[in-house]
């Protein structure tokens, strides 16, 4: 079914996780294209901040603080969208957090306490945001991981949370489409990024984590994020790492596995001794920033996911720079 959805300037955007990484990086873009957007996160006076910066950019702005595993702070933030700006036309759930460690060691607290910011966070996220976008349409937009189709090692719980996520949202898009819903539903998926993410995270290992390559700048994220909310898709898979990673997982699982085995173990880990700095039951204020500490080369464009989302203008573009370097091997041979 074809779904009406606005341009990005007319748009009230609700962004869950909006003080770091991806849903920081969103809130800005959207507010500087000119949309509303109602943002949240646990730590207010960051929120503040945050909502500061994007008044001074000229963009319209409101908060909710909370946690998304709160229903009743979730239902606040839809109402303070629907009292500022009068609707919702799309909504992001974007907060997560992970933990590093071997299955055996991690405590089932603290994978409860995951489970209720990655999966039942974006569960109430999406159903108290169904009740206003069925109303009018709009999107809705959940943040998975390239974790949503495959796994790695020492992140057991965060790949089980994003496998969850991924059989709700897919189950909830059939429904809606039955249903003849006038929403979209979109499961994006980022490969791996540099934000504050491993920072974050509750480590059990000796040493501070971090990314493995290919790693990708938050920018691209937050615009595949804002194409979905103006473009009707399905599954967005961020970077070529995401999507390569889940070709192995599906056309040859068992390499994939070796593969995890000799890097993961050793590549998901710094030379620098553990610090407690982790947010999984608490903010840490003062610390609203996009981009994280990895000290490898960070992908600034993705061409695999711009062909994803304007396919068209890719195979343009491609084509062109393809034409002229043709042509520019031939004045190499006729001089």
């Amino acid at each position: 079914m074809k779904i009406q959805l606005k341009r990005v300037r007319d748009q009230v955007i609700v962004i869950t996780g909006a003080t770091s990484g991806i849903g920081l990086a969103t809130a800005r873009a959207a507010a500087k294209r000119g949309a509303s957007v109602v943002i949240n996160a646990r730590a207010e006076d960051d929120l503040r901040t945050v909502a500061s910066e994007i008044g001074e950019l000229g963009g319209q702005v409101a908060f909710v603080a909370g946690d998304v595993a709160d229903t009743e702070v979730v239902r606040a933030l839809a109402n303070a969208a629907i009292a500022e700006f009068g609707r919702i036309d799309t909504w992001v759930n974007n907060a997560g957090i992970s933990i590093y460690g071997l299955l055996e060691e991690v405590s089932l607290e603290d994978a409860r306490r995951l489970f209720e910011t990655n999966y039942w966070g974006m569960v109430q996220g999406s159903l108290i945001a169904l009740e206003h976008l069925k109303a009018n349409g709009g999107a809705l937009i959940n943040v998975g991981s390239e974790l949503s189709e495959t796994v790695i090692p020492l992140q057991g719980h965060y790949n089980a949370s994003k496998h969850a996520l991924k059989g709700f949202t897919e189950t909830l898009r059939l429904e809606l489409e039955k249903e003849k819903a006038p929403v979209s539903v979109t499961l994006v998926e980022p490969s791996a990024i540099d934000t504050p993410y491993p920072a974050h995270a509750k480590n059990y290992m000796e040493f501070e984590p971090t990314h493995q390559p290919p790693v990708y700048a938050p920018e691209i994220v937050a615009n595949a994020i804002l194409h979905c909310a103006s473009h009707q898709h399905r599954t967005v898979r961020v970077g070529a790492g995401a999507k390569a990673f889940t070709l192995i997982e599906k056309v040859a699982p068992a390499l994939g596995d070796r593969i995890k085995i000799a890097t993961t173990f050793d590549g998901s880990r710094t030379n620098e001794p553990a610090r407690d700095q982790n947010t999984l039951y608490r903010a840490r204020p003062g610390d609203p920033r996009v981009r994280g500490n990895y000290r490898g080369h960070v992908m600034r464009q993705s061409w695999s996911t711009a062909a994803t989302l304007r396919p068209i203008p890719a195979f343009l573009a491609v084509a062109t720079i393809g034409v002229g370097l043709a042509y520019a091997v031939r004045s190499m041979r006729e001089d």
